[in-house]
């Protein structure tokens, strides 16, 4: 393994294990923020932290070229994280990231329908694909009985369809050849954008008290700052490096490392059928990514 792999197989463990604890410091944060005013936040405080990391503009692109960035902030930060955390919400921190985990077979799909390098995808990948649905289901299912909103499960797994259309679209961004800090600057900055005509209908406030209180704070500062500003850029990298779909094999490490600290700090109950769930999904995605004989 080359230098340029390694690095990308490290960057991308570093990533998964910072944006799988991401749900449970955003749970926290979501007893003094709406879903809405997280996510702004969030986004620029990583929007300035790049800014001052590399002040420059980004110069040159072309209109499909800002389109396509523009597509990426409406899908990878204004769509996806309004999903999860309104996810958050209505269901327990570690089905969010269980249900999250599914979104490697989306990427394969749609890398399928697109253009491009295909990966062929043989009947590991579909047996796969069939026992991690069956645990979402299972998960879905049983929300009731675990007094949980359905929505809520629903909710993370139409957040896993738009961060595939995303992994597909920064594939191509990283190909162009510009500064990654500088377009990773430029797709944040859609993505907020994109937010801007909902604060006005979603009781959004500044609330500087809210931003004072230390705990809020803290947790902001490691969204904003590490889990987006520094993670986006090293995920952004990792896909230009491993490409879409097996960058998204370190997703499988997310439901258990979100399910472990869900409980140790949240205190989240261990229920049979949460493990069931995440049990098949897991076995889901480890006979999806089967070697394929040639």
């Amino acid at each position: 393994m080359n230098k340029s792999l390694l690095r990308g197989h490290l960057m991308a463990l570093f990533v998964i294990v910072v944006w799988s604890n991401t749900f449970i410091v955003s749970k926290v944060l979501l007893e003094s923020f709406q879903p809405i005013e997280l996510i702004f936040f969030r986004f620029v405080l990583g929007f300035l932290a790049l800014l001052a990391a590399n002040p420059h503009p980004l110069k040159g692109t072309t209109k499909k070229q800002e389109l396509m960035m523009a597509a990426a902030g409406l899908t990878g930060v204004a769509l996806y994280y309004l999903l999860e955390n309104f996810a958050l919400t209505f269901t327990l921190a570690s089905n969010v990231g269980i249900i999250l985990s599914a979104a490697p077979f989306f990427i394969a799909i749609l890398g399928l329908l697109l253009p491009g390098e295909k990966e062929p995808l043989g009947l590991p990948f579909f047996l796969g694909f069939a026992f991690a649905m069956a645990g979402i289901i299972l998960i879905t299912l049983v929300s009731s009985s675990l007094d949980l909103n359905p929505l809520g499960n629903v909710l993370p797994l139409l957040a896993a369809c738009s961060w595939a259309v995303y992994s597909q679209i920064t594939k191509r961004v990283g190909a162009w050849g510009y500064s990654l800090l500088l377009t990773t600057r430029r797709i944040m900055l859609y993505g907020l954008l994109w937010m801007l005509p909902v604060l006005p209908f979603s009781g959004f406030r500044l609330g500087a008290d809210r931003l004072l209180h230390p705990v809020n704070l803290l947790c902001l500062l490691f969204l904003g700052l590490v889990a987006t500003a520094l993670c986006f850029s090293l995920w952004n990298y990792v896909v230009g490096v491993l490409g879409p779909v097996a960058s998204s094999v370190y997703m499988y490490l997310s439901p258990g490392i979100t399910f472990l600290s869900s409980v140790l700090i949240l205190h989240e109950p261990v229920t049979v059928q949460a493990l069931a769930g995440m049990g098949l999904i897991l076995l889901g995605l480890g006979i999806s990514q089967g070697k394929k004989k040639a």
